[in-house]
């Protein structure tokens, strides 16, 4: 999994490339606690170049979403592909985070917050 990662402004956009699964969510999962922590984040996660989350990878967005919320921050993901978003669906996670079509919308969505 190759992950990059840029700033538009206030608002930081991470880009995973690939699978998220047990194999590679402890890497994704250490790259978003190497995000800063103090005033209030402003995140999206662009999966335009994700093809596959588990479980495990579910349960670093719901990390992430938590101390995000805790921070009084803002966390949008975008770009999610049919396969992705199903899987977010039936977990019952979709509910849990603001979903854009695209990265400018929710860079716009979480700038906004």
């Amino acid at each position: 999994m190759h992950i990059s990662q840029e700033r538009h402004d206030e608002v930081i956009v991470v880009v995973p490339q690939g699978r998220i699964d047990s194999t590679t969510s402890a890497a994704f999962d250490a790259h978003l606690l190497g995000l800063p922590k103090t005033g209030q984040p402003r995140i999206v996660i662009d999966f335009a170049n994700v093809d596959y989350i588990s479980s495990a990878g579910l349960r670093v967005m719901l990390t992430l979403a938590k101390r995000v919320r805790d921070a009084r921050g803002a966390l949008a993901l975008c770009s999610l592909d049919d396969t992705v978003r199903q899987v977010f669906e039936l977990a019952g996670f979709l509910p849990l985070f603001a979903v854009e079509g695209s990265r400018d919308g929710a860079v716009r969505a979480v700038a906004g917050r």
